[in-house]
């Protein structure tokens, strides 16, 4: 992706952690909503512009060309970008964000921090560095509204609770409390950017070897819960009985295709009404059914990347109809995102909490038994049932 959104960190500050002494000052982080507007449709058209320009080139931004790192450090493996300060996985339009600058910056890791945590973490930002835009949404209540607009603002409390004004609005008028959405953009840095960070600070991930990651992708089909069939020569979800169907391993010309399809399809089902309740009752060639591929295909990605699946495209034949889709609507690449995230969080909890499962009794055992050996193995892992 081309480096439109990045911020150059400069300016001189101090880090008596550090080596030295001249270090980056952050892009100063802004705020967007209804108040301004203009930015925010602005932030929207940025990114938007990006991910279109990269379609019409003929790359898809869920799709690089990843390597498989070497003792080097030279290439990096599939994986979602996160945190390394805190471990947590990025997710929605910032993972095709992040994505896009690992790949072009050849960066060696998928670990990022704000300027402050790269302080906190020991280190400093290298000067003259560039930054990259990701974006955080959210929604906060105002307290007072008239004709002229906003009158200051506040979110809810860390107990959830909207702010007393709204919520004696709300019951005079026996409504609900309104919530107004805004975007906020903040600059992050790759921490091959950073100098002087703690030695262990968020390492990367061991990748699977090729052999565990097909019984890991058999786990996460299997912990779903959906009713899953093999057979046929057609991969489909069917919304109204509520079943995945995919031909026969075999038939598939490379063995890992089966489950970059299995999620793609898996991806679908997660839109059930019973589940995350998208919109599947749209007929074939409509915008919404390009919606919804859109969100299948960036879940199976994101799905892949998290198992240790190198993603590939998997319908490069609705390319028209997704760009279509995102000149039409400057945000739904952002919404289409987001629910792909979701899918792809709910399908990895339900494979943690079929590990957790796995896991208890094995302990519970283990303790009753107090070490003989000469017991029956218990704790087989359900998800391979």
């Amino acid at each position: 992706m081309r480096a439109s959104t990045d911020r150059r960190a400069t300016g001189k500050g101090r880090n008596p952690q550090a080596k030295k002494g001249a270090i980056a000052v952050p892009a100063k982080t802004r705020t967007e909503s209804v108040a301004g507007g203009a930015n925010r449709a602005n932030l929207y058209d940025e990114v938007t512009a990006r991910i279109i320009g990269e379609l019409e080139a003929g790359r898809f931004p869920w799709v690089q060309p990843w390597g498989q790192p070497d003792a080097g450090g030279g290439a990096i493996g599939p994986g979602l970008p996160r945190n390394a300060l805190t471990a947590r996985r990025y997710s929605g339009v910032n993972v095709l964000i992040l994505w896009g600058a690992v790949i072009e910056h050849g960066y060696p890791s998928q670990a990022w921090l704000t300027f402050k945590q790269a302080l906190e973490a020991g280190g400093c930002v290298r000067k003259g560095e560039r930054g990259t835009t990701v974006v955080y949404a959210d929604r906060f209540v105002p307290k007072q509204t008239d004709g002229a607009g906003l009158r200051g603002s506040a979110a809810p409390s860390a107990r959830g609770e909207w702010p007393e004004a709204e919520k004696a609005r709300a019951r005079d008028e026996g409504g609900e409390a309104r919530a107004i959405p805004f975007l906020k953009r903040f600059t992050v840095f790759n921490v091959a950017q950073c100098e002087g960070l703690r030695a262990g600070l968020c390492p990367e991930p061991a990748p699977l070897p090729e052999r565990e990651i097909v019984p890991v992708a058999e786990e996460v089909i299997a912990a779903s819960g959906i009713d899953f069939r093999v057979g046929g020569n057609r991969a489909f979800y069917a919304p109204a009985h509520d079943y995945v169907q995919v031909p026969p391993q075999p038939a598939f010309f490379e063995q890992i295709n089966y489950y970059r399809t299995c999620l793609h399809e898996l991806t679908h089902a997660t839109g059930h009404g019973s589940r995350l309740a998208r919109n599947l009752t749209t007929g074939f060639g409509t915008k919404d059914y390009a919606r919804e591929e859109l969100v299948a295909e960036m879940g199976s990605a994101f799905l892949c990347a998290a198992l240790g699946i190198v993603p590939t495209v998997r319908h490069a034949d609705y390319l028209a109809s997704w760009l279509d889709v995102l000149r039409e609507d400057n945000r739904a690449i952002f919404r289409a995102a987001s629910a792909a995230s979701k899918a792809a969080d709910w399908l990895l909890a339900k494979h943690a909490a079929a590990q957790a499962e796995t896991v208890q009794p094995e302990a519970v055992q283990t303790d009753a038994t107090q070490g003989d050996t000469s017991r029956n193995d218990f704790g087989e892992r359900r998800a391979a049932a």
